[in-house]
């Protein structure tokens, strides 16, 4: 499934990265804590995140994740987005919990 998938099966708002959304999406992994997030977090993952701040493209970079979905409503930053797009990672946002979006990639066959 690629990203583009997820944001219209869920319903997602595309933040940044709008270019990126054909990566291929193999995993999910929700974690707020980018130590943790970076030492096990999967490449092609969807990492659900309520981060917004520019550290979290720096982190998706480093693991090469397919795309950060920011949960809850949390707002996503400026600069962020603008490094996002630089870097051409895909941001999502919802307003659903971590827990929900989850919910709704297994139910998508995401694990």
């Amino acid at each position: 499934m690629i990203v583009n998938d997820i944001v219209e099966k869920i319903d997602l708002k595309v933040v940044a990265g709008e270019k990126q959304l054909n990566k291929e999406v193999n995993s999910g992994f929700v974690g707020d804590l980018l130590s943790v997030v970076m030492g096990k977090a999967k490449e092609g993952c969807a990492w659900i995140t309520i981060q917004g701040h520019l550290n979290i493209v720096a982190v998706a970079s480093l693991v090469d994740v397919a795309c950060i979905i920011v949960s809850e409503g949390f707002e996503v930053e400026l600069d962020t987005i603008e490094k996002a797009n630089e870097e051409e990672i895909p941001i999502l946002s919802t307003t659903m919990s971590s827990y929900q979006i989850a919910a709704q990639l297994t139910k998508l066959g995401i694990a």
